[in-house]
């Protein structure tokens, strides 16, 4: 249990540090234009970019954190970077995992006017692959989606790992790039909507990084 508490405040530290040493730069932000028109969203994005998104992330952003220890090491940095962390996973169902718990605590997080981030193709992958959890999100919520991709000029990437995790080096620039914003049409159901999500999401990622689109989408 120690190991544990001090793994989650050392990645606590260490998201800050690389917060105040990285520089981050968006492109093609509309967040602007829909807080102007009242409109809410939410964040999609890859699992492989879930530092970058923490480092960069918008205060009072609710947060699906998994219920596992893995989880557990990212709630304090999330705390710190003002975020919300909401524990359950998205691929659980019923008591077992608290997804279903977990997304209806999103579901009214959001209600309250403020953003959420899903990892949308996690827990456990298939990398590239958007389950339905963000779909649901915005349908319930009227909230538009907002992919994002981030791509750090200098970075390790954890090859082995399902989901070519990215870790930030410290002293780079961070490049979040937006997709134009993605929001539910009428009668349109879950699975179709969650493809039109994929597609923008995945289209996203081969323009801005290509070599790790290739590599993941094969």
């Amino acid at each position: 249990m120690r190991m544990k508490w001090l793994a989650s405040w050392a990645a606590a530290v260490a998201i800050s540090l690389l917060r105040w040493t990285c520089r981050i730069r968006v492109h093609d932000d509309p967040r602007d234009e829909l807080r102007a028109a009242g409109r809410p969203y939410i964040y999609s994005i890859l699992h492989a970019h879930q530092v970058a998104i923490t480092i960069g992330a918008e205060p009072g952003t609710g947060a699906m954190v998994s219920r596992s220890a893995d989880g557990q090491i990212i709630v304090p940095a999330l705390k710190i970077r003002g975020c919300v962390p909401v524990r359950g996973s998205g691929r659980g169902s019923g008591a077992d995992k608290g997804g279903r718990a977990a997304l209806a605590a999103l579901i009214e997080h959001v209600r309250t006017g403020r953003p959420a981030v899903l990892a949308v193709d996690g827990p456990r992958g298939p990398r590239n692959h958007v389950h339905k959890g963000i779909a649901t999100l915005s349908q319930e919520t009227g909230a538009v989606v907002l992919n994002v991709v981030t791509v750090p000029t200098r970075r390790w990437i954890l090859s082995h790992s399902w989901d070519r995790l990215q870790i930030p080096m410290p002293l780079c620039t961070i490049h979040a790039y937006f997709a134009p914003p993605i929001e539910p049409l009428p009668e349109e159901g879950i699975e179709a909507y969650r493809k039109r999500i994929e597609l923008s999401l995945n289209t996203l990622e081969r323009k801005h990084d290509a070599a790790e689109a290739a590599r993941s989408l094969g």
